[in-house]
């Protein structure tokens, strides 16, 4: 996958370091509440965003919700804290302690007897076909998965961290909190390279869900982490626009103007609504955000993409092919 275009959207960004102190208060806290909100929105935490920033900010309890949920927010809060000061080291330094420490402040609190400690029980992710390693095999394949860290140099920052976001939930070492360790783990990596974290937002849930799922069962397959890969790319993406944005003193753009219904983009293209899902279904468009109320949205840059899939089928392409030429 081409990171060329995060790479320069990164070096714009660094022309103006070092930015400005409020600034950078103000960009700080907007990120780790919206860090917060959405990493524990992904496992099912109800919270809303306006109340995770009231129990994290004021310490207030919100009626009608969990004790859970509460701890569940100030204990993500602390560990993005925790990643904070860690971040002048580089990826290849972090050790085994690093991330049971993640670990241990995710559930400080909730689980006493599993905090930063690796599970000692099978497990198995609900709904899902992954088969999840033995956990006699977790303490190595952990080991194996530090030494790999220490070595990898070549990758792109923002490879290289969901790379290791990928490998860590596919290892599924501890018995709860696997994904926001992973995630916290994946946005230290990005902020040690420089990069802004990346924000996997609620509504990205089910495609983010689907994409690694998509890339456990298929990972001996060529390009099976590929849409994985995009969704976290696209991630990265949002959140320099966010700091580009601020930086230039310009106003938030809203997003939701930038997406279309699959409906509208039919309309658009003079296609059938049953040809765009079958397109997408192939991988030959992609979608960006799935809504609550289970809408597929996409980006208007589909449009330009499906003018594109048109003039190669009138050229006799199949669809093997077209996407073969879309992907190069």
């Amino acid at each position: 996958m081409d990171y060329k275009k995060l790479t320069q959207k990164k070096q714009q960004l660094d022309k103006y370091r070092p930015f400005d102190a409020a600034l950078v208060k103000n960009l700080e806290e907007w990120f780790r509440i919206e860090l917060t909100y959405t990493s524990n929105a992904i496992e099912g935490n109800t919270l809303s965003r306006a109340e995770t920033a009231l129990v994290v900010e004021k310490g207030l309890t919100i009626g009608g919700k969990s004790i859970t949920e509460h701890l569940e927010a100030t204990n993500t809060a602390a560990a993005l804290d925790f990643i904070k000061s860690q971040i002048k080291r580089k990826p290849s330094e972090l050790k085994e302690k690093d991330v049971l420490k993640i670990h241990e402040i995710i559930l400080s609190g909730i689980s006493k007897e599993d905090a930063g400690l690796y599970r000692r029980v099978p497990v198995r992710i609900s709904g899902s076909a992954v088969v999840l390693p033995n956990p006699r095999k977790v303490q190595n394949l952990m080991d194996e998965f530090f030494s790999w860290l220490k070595k990898e140099t070549k990758l792109h920052a923002v490879e290289l961290a969901a790379e290791a976001h990928y490998r860590l939930v596919t290892i599924h070492p501890f018995i709860d909190g696997n994904g926001r360790t992973a995630r916290l783990l994946m946005n230290m990596i990005l902020m040690m390279r420089g990069f802004p974290p990346a924000i996997i937002r609620k509504n990205d849930r089910l495609a983010y869900i689907s994409s690694l799922e998509k890339s456990q069962l298929a990972h001996a397959e060529k390009n099976s982490k590929t849409d994985y890969f995009k969704l976290i790319a696209a991630a990265v993406d949002r959140s320099l626009n966010i700091y580009l944005r601020a930086v230039n003193g310009e106003d938030e753009e809203e997003e939701n103007e930038k997406l279309l219904k699959i409906g509208k983009l039919a309309k658009a293209t003079n296609q059938t609504v049953p040809t765009i899902r079958h397109w997408t279904k192939e991988g030959l468009l992609q979608v960006a955000e799935v809504r609550e109320s289970g809408y597929q949205m996409y980006d208007v840059k589909m449009i330009e993409r499906v003018k594109n899939i048109q003039e190669s089928k009138e050229q006799r392409l199949t669809l093997g092919e077209i996407k073969k030429t879309l992907q190069s």
